[in-house]
């Protein structure tokens, strides 16, 4: 088998986002890859949190050229043959984004060759994978913010995550003190927990917003309703800072979701600068290097999960390694993925069942996809 085409389509989808009540209309961009081969087989697979134009020129124009003729199932090959290509001086960014697009779409067609799901085919530990849910976005105000919280606990989800920081670097000469930005957030991480009760888990996520003091600041501050952990808590994942941030407040240290490259997350590990790696397979590399980062951050005894949304590709990679963590179930997210696919598993009761059908086990919505890819209109890079 030989690969003849690997196509990426530039995507950036509306959505009209709706949750207790509340409505919210809003866009994500991504970038659709199909791999085709001249046995008929296609292998899709998808990058987002990214400038999805340029990904789509350098699949187009660099890497498909490269590839044809290639034996599509020796991954390992065709991924080194990628890097060496898009980043041989170790680049991360949109290199790594255009290689994850491709793996993840080679890992999709593996699959159906063998007749395996992906998860099986990465080690099938389990058929299953907690889930833990994303709602509180930055657009809901403080009573929104705890009404959404309650609903999600209603529907089964034991863990939710909501975001701290609100840009408040890239945005503080608006002027938008971040003093005040923390202090708002200390009132919203208070009401969410009123709202949800002490049991269930609560992460909060800066989004690379802070810088060390006020990450700090807002750490010590949220002590008291017990945080399950802080993702992406200072700018830049500075390696050290956020080592010198869980020795000083002991708060739980969670990063990785947009880094591209195993390096990466060996010197956050070697620094002791988190407790939850988080690799996610459509921006770290695809499923290749993603278990790299896996095998690295079981040798350090340090926990696996989801972050950056995308569950259904990256449900696979938690249910086939023994050191799997929860999934991330982004309600802005899903919701684009209710138009990119069809026929992929829905949680039930915190737990996502893994499917069984070949691949990656859920269908393109192509023709939506078709559609989406022709229209013009402006780009955006954001979760909601």
């Amino acid at each position: 088998m030989k690969i003849t085409r690997v196509q990426a389509l530039p995507l950036n989808v509306p959505i009209d986002f709706g949750i207790a009540g509340l409505r919210r209309q809003t866009q994500l961009s991504a970038c659709y890859v199909e791999v085709e081969t001249d046995a008929g087989l296609v292998g899709h697979g998808l990058t987002a949190i990214t400038e999805e134009e340029v990904i789509g020129t350098i699949v187009n124009e660099i890497a498909s050229p490269a590839l044809a003729g290639d034996d599509p199932l020796r991954h390992e090959a065709v991924w080194e043959k990628l890097y060496w290509l898009l980043a041989p001086r170790g680049q991360t960014g949109y290199a790594m984004h255009a290689i994850a697009a491709i793996d993840v779409a080679l890992w999709d067609l593996k699959g159906k060759a063998l007749g395996q799901p992906v998860w099986r085919l990465l080690g099938g530990a389990r058929p299953r994978v907690p889930v833990y849910t994303t709602f509180g976005f930055g657009f809901l105000e403080r009573d929104a913010l705890a009404a959404v919280a309650r609903e999600c606990l209603a529907a089964g989800f034991s863990h939710l995550k909501m975001v701290v920081g609100h840009g408040a670097l890239q945005r503080r000469d608006e002027p938008r003190p971040l003093d005040a930005v923390v202090a708002e957030d200390v009132r919203r991480v208070a009401a969410v927990r009123e709202a949800i009760g002490p049991d269930a888990g609560l992460y909060i996520d800066a989004n690379c917003s802070l810088d060390a003091y006020h990450a700090e600041k807002l750490a010590r501050a949220v002590t008291p309703y017990d945080i399950a952990f802080f993702e992406e808590p200072i700018t830049q994942n500075d390696v050290h800072r956020m080592a010198d941030l869980r020795r000083r407040t002991g708060i739980a240290v969670a990063a990785g979701q947009n880094e591209g490259s195993a390096f990466r997350f060996r010197d956050m590990l070697a620094a002791g600068a988190i407790d939850v790696a988080q690799p996610n397979v459509v921006i770290s590399g695809g499923f290749t290097e993603s278990l790299r980062i896996a095998g690295m951050a079981a040798a350090y005894n340090v926990a696996l999960a989801n972050g950056g949304a995308f569950p259904l590709h990256n449900m696979h990679l938690h249910a086939g390694l023994a050191n799997g963590g929860r999934v991330e179930w982004h309600l802005v997210a899903v919701a684009m993925m209710r138009t990119l696919y069809r026929d992929f598993p829905e949680p039930a009761n915190g737990w996502l069942a893994l499917p069984e059908a070949p691949g990656l086990g859920f269908t393109p919505n192509l023709e939506a996809i078709r559609e989406l890819a022709a229209r013009p209109g402006s780009r955006g890079r954001g979760k909601g």
